[in-house]
């Protein structure tokens, strides 16, 4: 596992992750700046909760992944594949 494939532009799991950590941060601001009703509190705490996690799950993801390394190091070591 390493860090620096975590920075992965052209992947979708990539920007899934970012949207995710930031609507979780906003989230966070919002219970943190405005009195709701216990309920709204607890769902829009939940929802937080949820998005961090996921997005701590993407980025787990994406780093064990090898897939796309794997079949980039396969595709050039190929013999006659030219």
């Amino acid at each position: 596992m390493k860090l620096t494939r975590l920075f992965r532009p052209r992947d979708r799991r990539f920007w899934l992750m970012i949207l995710l950590n930031v609507l979780s941060a906003v989230l966070a601001w919002v219970l943190r700046t405005w009195a709701l009703v216990p309920l709204a509190s607890v769902v829009v705490g939940v929802f937080a909760l949820g998005n961090a996690l996921l997005g701590l799950f993407i980025a787990y993801d994406l780093m064990r992944d090898d897939s796309t390394q794997a079949a980039d190091v396969s595709a050039e070591d190929a013999p006659g594949e030219r």
